[in-house]
């Protein structure tokens, strides 16, 4: 909600739920079928890429099949996956039954039980979102172009600290309890800023927490035991092949994270509502394309930081009914982009190198996104 302090800008919040006051509902058979239908193609693909190599011998053919069981089980893993971002909006007290089905067929097996997002409210609230505590956001628009770099490259190294975090590090926090504090600060959250600071730990949530960590842990021990030491091997080929699509789902997702702003608050201070919305953009265009790399809604992130609550699969009629009905001088407009890899290159253009001062950005530009 704006402020008093953002009462110069022209954009109405009654005015715009007056449009999509009845697409608040989250539809459960929806949100059934597609994680299930998600997670399922996952699994089929990967086994493909594994078993295909096994089954037939290599040709021009079998290396077409690798590529497109590969492109699948990233896309539907990572759709699959991002469903973690509808259970921190979800009601309360309610998909009780899909939140466990999530963590149990999904959350667990990738080593990112939902324990690890729920900080993500801090990134929707009002005076947290561009400052030091919003843990998913850092000025790029501003820093070195080494910092792009490095953050799709930590892709490389994440899947082994997330093993690091649940094999080694779960059992110290369960057996030294002056090392739980740390780590929960730390260790346990899915962010984008590293000096970001977890502050909640409630006794309720710290049970879930444990709960979640035992049975990641178990899936560690497992996957490492029947992978390698019950077949007598120190490399099994599958995790090969389980490392290479996780590495392709994070890539993914982090390229989907650099286009989801413009990332241009330089000093990390408290920005105005307009200034939020105008940092945050909406891909409505080719959605047989964009709905590949930005699932579950988060192709319509501007829109979802309007309206948290709105359900993933109401958010394009929301913003075809809100692209229609606002005034043309709203700045809602000015968060349209037409393509990832354009915004993604306005980004390095904004960044700067050792050499360059830091790129401006004008948000009377902003509508030619």
């Amino acid at each position: 909600m704006p402020s008093a302090a953002d009462s110069t800008t022209n954009f109405s919040f009654a005015q715009a739920r007056g449009f999509i006051g009845d697409l608040t509902q989250a539809n459960p058979t929806i949100y059934w079928i597609d994680f299930l239908v998600s997670i399922l193609t996952g699994h089929v693909a990967l086994h493909l890429l594994f078993f295909l190599p096994r089954w037939y011998p290599w040709s021009a053919g079998m290396t077409a099949a690798m590529i497109a069981c590969y492109v699948i089980t990233v896309i539907a893993y990572m759709r699959a996956l991002m469903f973690i971002h509808e259970l921190v909006h979800l009601p309360k007290g309610k998909f009780k039954g899909f939140r466990f089905a999530w963590n149990a067929l999904c959350g667990i097996f990738f080593l990112v039980p939902s324990f690890l997002y729920y900080p993500h409210v801090d990134h929707h609230r009002r005076k947290h979102y561009g400052t030091q505590r919003d843990g998913e956001y850092l000025p790029l628009s501003h820093q070195s172009r080494w910092m792009i770099v490095g953050f799709i490259l930590q892709a490389l190294v994440i899947p082994f600290l997330g093993l690091a975090r649940f094999l080694l590090i779960s059992p110290i926090c369960w057996f030294v309890p002056g090392a739980r504090r740390w780590v929960h600060r730390h260790a346990s959250t899915m962010l984008v800023d590293p000096f970001y600071e977890r502050n909640d730990a409630s006794p309720s949530l710290m049970r879930i927490v444990v709960i979640q960590e035992f049975f990641v842990f178990l899936w560690c021990v497992w996957f490492l035991i029947r992978g390698g030491l019950m077949r007598g091997e120190w490399l099994d080929p599958f995790w090969l092949v389980a490392y290479a699509v996780g590495v392709g789902v994070l890539v993914l997702n982090e390229l989907r994270t650099l286009g989801a702003h413009r990332w241009t608050n330089k000093d990390e201070s408290e920005m105005t509502f307009e200034e939020q919305l105008l940092d945050t953009l909406n891909y409505p265009y080719r959605p047989w394309f964009t709905e590949l790399w930005g699932p579950i809604g988060t192709r319509y992130h501007a829109l979802h930081h309007l309206f948290p609550s709105l359900p993933y699969h109401n958010l394009g009629e929301a913003h075809r009914r809100l692209a229609e009905g606002l005034p043309k001088d709203s700045p809602y407009h000015k968060t349209t982009a037409i393509s990832l890899t354009r915004e993604i290159f306005k980004l390095w253009k904004r960044a700067t190198d050792s050499r360059k001062p830091a790129a401006s950005f004008s948000p009377s530009r902003a509508g030619a996104a």
